[in-house]
């Protein structure tokens, strides 16, 4: 998941340069998206993994 969002933080980099602002935003978006959804799920993995039965 964090390796998506590096994907398209850099997608969204090269297309700034460029100069596709539609582009860049649409792909700083879903990498804020993923970014958000990973730092969930790591959240509940550190909290469901360290209960013992």
């Amino acid at each position: 998941m964090l390796r998506w969002t590096i994907t398209f933080i850099i997608l969204a980099i090269i297309a700034a340069i460029f100069g596709f602002g539609g582009i860049a935003e649409g792909a700083a978006s879903i990498a804020k998206i993923l970014f958000f959804i990973f730092i969930a799920l790591f959240i509940i993995s550190i909290i469901t993994g360290k209960r013992k039965i």
